[in-house]
C-alpha cells in the first residue's frame, strides 16, 4: 500500500504531505492526549524550575513515534533509515523512562546508553556510507581512516546528544534551536545534492517540531523531556554525517553546542581537575543570561535562536559558491 502510494505521487507532494501529517498529528497527539504523559517535578538547580512542577513531561516520545510512522509512510525507507529510527527510538525510550522515573537515572547509566547507541550508530554508518567526508568550505572530497572516522563519529554522537539534553532549560529554547540547524543541514544538503534518503526525514521531524513548539512556547504547557532531547541530539548527528561534512555540525548547532557543551565542560572540570576556570559562571548558559544580565525567557530563546540563524546563514552562502 505504502509503495503504490510513493509511485501515484511526486517526491515534492510526498513530502509536502509528510511535513503537513507530521504537524497534525503530532498537534493531534500532544493537545489530545498530554495528560496521559509522565509530570515534572520541578529542577532544583535550573532558573526558574520550579515553574515547571506539574507540567505534561515526555513529549518527545510523541515526536518520535509522529517522526517514524511519518517516514514509513512518506519517506524513502532503507535499511539504513530504519536502523537510525531504531537508534532513536532506543534513545528517546531511556530519556523517556528516565521522564517517567521517580527518581533521576544517574549520569553514568545515562553516558552509558548514549555510548553504545554511538558505537552502533558510528559503525552503521561506515559499512552505508564509507569514511569519504569534505570540509565544506573547500568542497575537496578525502578519504579517512575507518577507525578515526569511527571514533570521531562516536565522539560527535555522544556529544550531541548530550549538548541538546543540556540545552532544554528554556520554554521554546532547544525545539527553535534544533529546527534551525535541522533547516541548515537541510539546504546544506540541497546546495550539495547529498543525503537524498534523510532530507525528507529532516523536514517531517521539522512538521513535529513546529507542532511542539504550539505547546512549548512560553509559557508552556508541555515539555519534550529527556525523551525528545537526546533523541533530537541523535538525530543532528546523524544528519551532519550524511550531508557528507560533518564537520559542519559546529557551525550549524553552534549554539546548542556552546549553551549546553559549557556545563558539560564545567560539571567535567569540577570533577576531575583542579581547574577553577567557568567556576562563577553560572551552566547552561541559558541560565547565566536569565540570572546574572535578566534576560526573560523570551528574549533568551529569540537571541539565541537569531544568533544561529546568522551563524547557519554565513556558512551555507559560503557553501553555496
Amino acid at each position: 500500500m505504502i509503495s503504490l502510494i510513493n509511485n501515484a505521487v511526486s517526491d515534492k507532494t510526498l513530502l509536502t504531505l509528510g511535513v503537513v501529517f507530521a504537524f497534525v498529528i503530532t498537534w493531534l497527539a500532544l493537545h489530545f492526549g498530554s495528560r496521559f504523559l509522565p509530570k515534572d517535578h520541578g529542577r532544583e538547580y535550573a532558573v526558574n524550575g520550579a515553574l515547571s512542577a506539574g507540567k505534561s513531561r515526555g513529549a518527545g516520545i510523541v515526536l518520535m513515534i509522529t517522526l517514524a510512522v511519518t517516514s514509513i509512510i512518506f519517506g524513502k525507507i532503507s535499511a539504513e533509515l530504519i536502523i537510525y529510527l531504531i537508534l532513536m527510538a532506543v534513545e528517546m525510550l531511556t530519556g523517556f523512562l528516565d521522564d517517567a522515573s521517580s527518581v533521576s537515572w544517574s549520569e553514568k547509566r545515562k553516558g552509558i546508553c548514549d555510548a553504545a547507541v554511538a558505537v552502533v550508530t558510528a559503525i552503521v554508518f561506515v559499512i552505508f556510507n564509507g569514511t569519504d567526508m569534505s570540509f565544506v568550505l573547500g568542497g575537496k572530497v578525502f578519504h579517512m581512516p575507518v577507525i578515526i572516522y569511527v571514533i570521531l563519529a562516536i565522539v560527535l554522537i555522544w556529544a550531541s546528544i548530550n549538548v541538546t539534553n543540556c540545552a532544554d532549560g528554556v520554554d521554546g529554547l532547544c525545539g527553535s534551536l534544533t529546527t534551525v540547524s535541522l533547516i541548515s543541514f537541510y539546504v546544506l544538503c540541497g546546495i550539495k545534492g547529498t543525503n537524498q534518503a534523510m532530507s525528507p526525514v529532516i523536514l517531517f521531524l521539522v512538521g513535529c517540531l513546529m507542532a511542539y513548539l504550539w505547546f512549548n512556547s512560553s509559557p508552556s504547557s508541555i515539555l519534550m523531556g529527556d525523551a525528545g532531547s537526546r533523541a533530537l541530539g541523535f538525530f543532528l548527528a546523524v544528519a551532519a554525517m550524511k550531508s557528507g561534512s560533518p564537520f559542519i555540525f559546529i557551525p550549524f548547532a553552534i549554539v546548542l553546542g556552546i549553551d549546553g557543551g559549557l556545563g558539560l565542560l564545567k560539571v567535567f572540570l569540577l570533577r576531575h581537575t583542579s581547574v577553577k576556570i567557568l567556576m562563577h559562571t553560572t551552566t547552561p548558559i541559558h541560565d547565566h543570561v536569565r540570572k546574572n544580565k535578566g534576560w526573560s525567557d523570551t528574549q533568551t530563546v529569540i537571541r539565541f535562536t537569531a544568533v544561529q540563524i546568522v551563524v547557519s546563514l554565513i556558512f551555507l552562502g559560503i557553501a553555496g559558491f
